[in-house]
């Protein structure tokens, strides 16, 4: 079926997948509110909450936009496939409506132009007052705009501050998504900061920008994920300030450490070695030097683990993160794992297949869905060093033996037969 907007069902399964695809059918019901206008329809699509979809018409094709966490994330979800199925229901209305959209558009820019500078001026004073988000907005330009530095970074913490929404000193999930929005700003305003030639200033108040979220995050609902998404975009746009500007790299370096080893990384998933490149040789040093008095001083702290695992990968060692592993064994295997897959990923198949069976062994002793699910994802793995090192028939005779063994373990068998085992 064709689409009016010009693009067929085939196009909204390549531009949503053929999963979302088949999920939107069934929400083709529950499309209301639409709105046609010059290039773009917007809807309201009822699910988990009520989203706001809106497929719009560019020169390159259509794009797809929704609230809700899977589209915030930048995807074409289910709700953008209902209502992209939706609009060939209002076919015979859609060239009307569209033309309505540009004519009231015509209509509001000749309005606009004739106006004085002082009936603009109170126009736009007017909907500040009653509209505290388009103030803080326009407040932020203005001190953009000024080189004000100071008042950019207070007004861009301000609009990270939680208070307003946080009616019992902690913002409930029906609040936190209007303070996402909000919060989404800061964001925007950054990278304007960025991209106008202040690149330097923006990696300074994106690092308070940073630490603000992250030292309230802990008393938001964010069920939906929306602050989450906000918070990596900060560090986006703070690892891109950094690639532009290349403040200095130990002080740099320093920050980052005491940001990844603190109790406030959890929010924003920054990864060191995504930052090499703005480091260079002095700032990894420097980081290297940080990480290694942080292990001494705490063997068994997870973070410092994990942070001296990062720059052994960044500076291109295999050997040194698994004896980092290999130091400390966790009983449980965990660390076994990660080593097999070291191994596997450095293109060192038969160390890794040595390990994987290892762990396979205690497993086949054991019963439960956790067991079976562990004892699958091992064999898919070592199925995989079989077929990198041209074995495979060692691993099918293999597999034969296991089953022959372990052919009451119904629910396991049934695993092994998803997977094709």
């Amino acid at each position: 079926m064709t689409n009016v907007l010009g693009f067929d069902e085939d196009e909204l399964r390549r531009l949503a997948g053929s999963r979302s695809f088949e999920r939107g059918l069934g929400y083709v019901s529950s499309v209301s509110a639409m709105e046609i206008g010059e290039r773009s329809i917007t809807a309201t699509v009822d699910g988990t909450d009520a989203y706001e979809v809106e497929l719009t018409e560019r020169a390159t094709g259509f794009t797809g936009r929704c609230d809700c966490p899977y589209g915030q994330e930048g995807n074409f979800c289910k709700h953008c496939v209902a209502v992209g199925l939706t609009v060939p229901r209002q076919a015979g209305s859609v060239p009307r409506h569209r033309a309505a959209a540009a004519s009231r558009g015509r209509q509001l820019t000749t309005w606009l132009e004739s106006r004085s500078r002082d009936e603009l001026l109170s126009l736009v004073k007017e909907h500040i007052a009653g509209n505290r988000d388009l103030r803080h907005r326009l407040e932020l330009r203005a001190a953009t705009a000024a080189d004000d530095l100071g008042a950019v970074r207070e007004r861009i913490l301000g609009l990270l501050d939680t208070r307003p929404f946080a009616r019992y000193g902690y913002v409930e999930y029906a609040d936190a998504h209007a303070y996402g929005l909000q919060a989404a700003e800061a964001v925007s305003a950054l990278r304007t900061l960025a991209e106008t030639g202040r690149a330097a200033e923006a990696v300074e108040v994106a690092r308070d920008a940073i630490e603000a979220l992250a030292r309230t995050y802990g008393e938001i609902d964010d069920s939906d994920g929306t602050i989450g998404n906000v918070a990596t975009d900060l560090a986006a746009v703070h690892l891109e300030a950094c690639r532009t500007a290349r403040p200095d790299p130990v002080r740099t370096a320093d920050w980052l450490v005491d940001h990844l080893l603190g109790d406030l990384s959890d929010a924003t998933d920054i990864l060191l070695p995504d930052y090499a490149d703005a480091l260079g040789a002095a700032g990894l040093a420097r980081a290297h030097e940080r990480a290694a008095a942080a292990l001494r001083d705490h063997p068994k702290g997870w973070a410092e683990k994990y942070l001296m695992e990062q720059l052994m990968r960044a500076e291109g060692s295999v050997d040194a993160p698994i004896a980092l592993h290999a130091a400390d064994l966790a009983p449980s295997g965990a660390t076994h794992l990660l080593i097999a897959q070291d191994l596997e990923r450095a293109g060192r198949p038969a160390e890794a297949l040595t390990v994987y069976l290892r762990l396979i062994g205690p497993l086949l002793t054991r019963t439960g869905d956790t067991a079976y699910e562990h004892l699958t994802e091992l064999l898919l793995s070592a199925r995989v060093c079989h077929r990198a090192l041209g074995t495979e028939d060692t691993f099918t005779t293999y597999m034969t033996t296991l089953r022959t063994t372990q052919k009451r373990k119904r629910k396991l068998m049934a695993m092994l037969d998803q997977h094709g085992l």
